[in-house]
């Protein structure tokens, strides 16, 4: 009975262990990786008055603001953003924080008024209450977990921006995939035009949604035209 006790003891002080060591992991991973201005890329074409600086600004308080939040829910043992929210919900998230925050730094441009309209970004004063249905003047805002086959719900003629990053997705834990901080890994910039998108379709008796994806000449345009490059994998 005595040696029945112990073995108990000892599993339950193992697991005691392993919880230990993945709550630092996890606390670790609530600390997003800082946005370092020495990888941007200085030669970049910008329009409508943006600056490297002001896409700088944004994504570090993007970075501010997840960590914030993350901490606090790491404080009450709940997820993070990124292992809760289903990813192309933490996509949209990541996309329009980045929408709402350039506009309180690059003083030309202003976020669409328009519900759902296109493009997110239009030149500041341009169009009535600067919203716009749909129109070819202005940025078009991404953010994507995928470092190219970025698509949208149309073909359109716009700046694109891509904010690619990497982080931990709700199943990760299920299979078994440590926790890790969210990162900025790549900026993109480049005006697309109609023949850069290519419609993916669906097959019969398929719900999902039509979209259309970036070609491989528009993923060139907008590689060429990098914005920022964290020092990983090559862009």
């Amino acid at each position: 009975m005595a040696k029945k006790q112990l073995d108990e003891q000892e599993e339950a002080a193992q697991e005691s262990v392993a919880v230990s060591a993945d709550d630092k992991l996890e606390r670790v991973a609530c600390t997003p990786v800082p946005v370092s201005a020495d990888n941007f890329n200085t030669k970049a074409i910008l329009p409508y008055g943006l600056a490297l600086a002001h896409v700088y600004l944004a994504m570090n308080e993007f970075v501010d603001f997840l960590g914030f939040i993350n901490q606090q829910l790491n404080s009450k043992r709940i997820q993070r953003f990124e292992s809760m929210l289903m990813p192309a919900n933490f996509s949209s998230m990541v996309g329009e924080f980045i929408t709402s925050t350039i506009p309180k730094h690059c003083a030309t441009l202003a976020k669409n008024q328009y519900h759902n309209g296109h493009p997110d970004l239009l030149p500041k004063g341009r169009f009535p209450g600067n919203a716009l249905q749909h129109g070819a003047e202005g940025i078009e805002v991404k953010a994507s977990r995928y470092h190219r086959g970025w698509q949208g719900h149309n073909a359109e003629e716009c700046w694109l921006m891509v904010y690619v990053f990497d982080s931990n997705r709700p199943s990760d834990g299920a299979k078994k995939i440590s926790p890790r901080p969210f990162i900025f890994q790549k900026v993109y910039l480049a005006q697309l035009t109609k023949d850069d998108w290519l419609f993916s379709g669906r097959k019969e008796g398929s719900r999902r949604t039509i979209t259309a994806s970036v070609t491989r000449v528009g993923f060139e345009k907008l590689k060429a035209n990098w914005l920022y490059h964290d020092g990983g994998e090559k862009h």
